[in-house]
């Protein structure tokens, strides 16, 4: 609203000696300055929200099929958990504030907007069923049934991946040339996307462009895969916020590149108008996540719970989406990534074996505790693989 505000009055403004706004029309200095604001909002609401939640009585307990771990674990008995709502509150204020929200060049910000209240909320529901459930009657539900939440997970990335496929056809914005071809395009790695043919810029002869069906099933897996694997990955004091901070930076760079016409074709990757928008969200995202590091790392005096991890999650989902960048979300989210698929190799491994196990416990970073690893080395040695995985993936855009 204030970017909004700002724009739109600008020519009042300037000829009132406030020239120097012309610096939020910059979508780069908007989303840096995304990433201060976010982190103050988080810095200030903090001690507050935590000493709510405490007075609320909302206190986590961790619980294992696994003794040595519960053990290991038991000291984070009654810590505050739903810190998730200072993550969401201080994106969704932050984007607000900041991002463009006027339909017609502001799609994919109100579009990232529904996606973090819709998960902010399913977390927020999930996060109180199982934290109030000792205050029902015994024997009441323990949170939301995982169908449950897969359910609601699958229909938001349904709605995004059709809104979002048909906001790329041309026939919608024909102000872009290639619009259709470029945000429909399945963007491999070391393919070019772009060719300069007869002096002019035209999507690459090997372009493969996806179908509506095509499109939205890998938004589904993408979205509410993402979403589940980082929430797998909320395990450890400070290890989810920690490797969202780097993984939103990564993609946050990712959107200024996508949604600039001159680097998205010297980078031949897909060009995505407006797209560059995101990287406002992306700022938030890691403003938040560092500020609730500061209050997260160990000993943690919060958890973020479902109500951060969910939304996160998915939107670095739909942010990869939007910026034709999935198959890069694999490698800079590769932690993520390891996480989720040890608790599914885990989990079919068990039931193929009649009880037997691959890892000592799943998600894989309970594994390396139990093996000996202190939880500040788990939690550390995963973020520098984050953040060599981020380096390597943004390397290999120029290797087309």
């Amino acid at each position: 609203m204030l970017y909004v505000l700002i724009d739109h009055y600008f020519d009042f403004l300037d000829a009132h000696g406030f020239s120097f706004l012309r610096v939020m029309r910059y979508v780069e200095f908007r989303a840096v300055a995304a990433i201060i604001v976010s982190f103050l909002l988080v810095m200030v609401l903090a001690p507050r929200t935590i000493r709510w939640l405490v007075r609320l009585k909302i206190g986590d307990h961790p619980e294992f099929y696994n003794a040595k771990l519960n053990e290991l674990t038991k000291a984070k008995s009654n810590t505050p958990t739903m810190g998730g709502v200072l993550i969401s509150g201080s994106i969704l204020i932050t984007t607000l504030l900041l991002g463009e929200l006027r339909p017609q060049d502001g799609f994919y910000v109100l579009m990232a907007l529904i996606c973090l209240v819709w998960l902010a909320a399913l977390g927020a529901v999930d996060d109180w069923l199982k934290l109030t459930a000792s205050k029902r009657k015994p024997g009441s539900r323990e949170g939301l049934y995982f169908w449950e939440k897969l359910v609601f997970q699958l229909g938001l990335a349904v709605i995004l991946g059709i809104f979002i496929h048909h906001h790329g056809s041309t026939k919608l914005d024909p102000r872009y040339e290639h619009f259709n071809e470029m945000s429909h395009a399945l963007n491999l790695p070391f393919m070019k996307t772009w060719q300069y043919v007869n002096g002019a810029w035209v999507p690459a002869d090997h372009l493969i462009v996806l179908g509506t069906a095509t499109f939205v099933i890998l938004s589904i897996i993408v979205i509410a895969g993402a979403s589940n694997a980082v929430n797998l990955t909320d395990g450890m004091d400070g290890l989810a916020s920690g490797i969202m901070s780097i993984v939103a930076f990564a993609f946050m760079i990712l959107a200024l590149i996508a949604g600039v016409e001159t680097r998205a074709k010297f980078l031949l990757v897909p060009y995505i108008p407006l797209a560059d928008e995101l990287a406002v969200v992306a700022g938030a995202m890691v403003g938040s996540c560092l500020a609730f590091l500061w209050y997260n790392a160990n000993p943690a005096q919060v958890f973020m719970g479902d109500t951060g991890s969910l939304p996160l999650g998915g939107l670095i989902g739909y942010i990869a989406v939007v910026t034709r960048q999935e198959f890069l979300l694999l490698i800079i989210g590769g932690v993520f990534v390891a996480e989720a698929l040890s608790v599914i190799l885990q989990v079919s491994y068990f039931k193929a074996t009649g009880g037997k196990r691959i890892f000592k416990c799943a998600p894989i970073h309970h594994h390396f505790h139990l093996m000996g690893w202190t939880e500040n080395q788990v939690v550390v040695r995963f973020w520098i693989i984050s953040i060599i995985l981020a380096a390597c993936a943004l390397a290999t855009i120029k290797l087309r």
